[in-house]
């Protein structure tokens, strides 16, 4: 078994250097737990067994307490839509808080989920060509304004984009939605870029 502390050399690859909605790779800087390595704490850490494939998931699976907590967190925040904000615009925050912070990685797997359930691709793209400032309608902006203000700085964001997005018809649960979409991802989107790197 590789020892935990074990530093990686990525293979030879190529980093994409512009955003997109196609499939990214991601490798890790330190070594993933192996998929037999993995034990039956581990593999329930994941919530979905599937995600055993990914060395990103075994590589947090090294702390499966954490694991499991990020993870129920990010189900719960994206795909629990009885209520509140529909998933594309749950996305399109992920997506938005990604293409600011700089993760090709994530931009490009939210990037997609936004636009498999809003059919709005050409204004997806047009988020991953120009930045957070390309307008998409004020509904989107409202949702991106929001979602970058609070990956700035959280102090950034205040009741000026309540307003926006309230005028826009959102309600609590929908706004609450957005904040939580855009926060759970600054974060991930850190973890993400201090573990490894894209690769196409």
């Amino acid at each position: 078994m590789p020892d935990t502390n074990t530093t990686l050399t990525p293979p030879e690859h190529t980093p994409p250097v512009v955003f997109t909605r196609a499939q990214v790779d991601w490798l890790p800087w330190l070594e993933p737990l192996a998929p037999e390595a993995m034990t039956e704490r581990h593999m329930a850490a994941l919530v979905d067994a599937n995600r055993v494939k990914s060395p990103y998931f075994r590589l947090l699976a090294r702390d499966p307490d954490t694991l499991e907590s990020r993870t129920r967190a990010d189900k719960d925040i994206f795909y629990n839509t009885n209520a509140g904000l529909p998933r594309a615009e749950r996305e399109l925050a992920a997506a938005a808080v990604s293409r600011l912070n700089g993760c090709i990685y994530c931009a490009s797997v939210h990037a997609r989920f936004s636009a498999t359930y809003s059919k709005r691709e050409a204004d997806v793209d047009k988020l991953l060509a120009e930045g957070v400032d390309a307008d998409l309608g004020e509904s989107w902006n409202a949702v991106v304004a929001a979602s970058v203000a609070l990956t700035r700085t959280p102090l950034a964001f205040g009741p000026e984009h309540v307003a926006r997005l309230r005028a826009d018809g959102l309600d609590d649960l929908a706004i609450a939605d957005v904040i939580q979409s855009a926060a759970f991802f600054n974060w991930a989107n850190r973890l993400m870029l201090s573990l490894g790197e894209p690769a196409i």
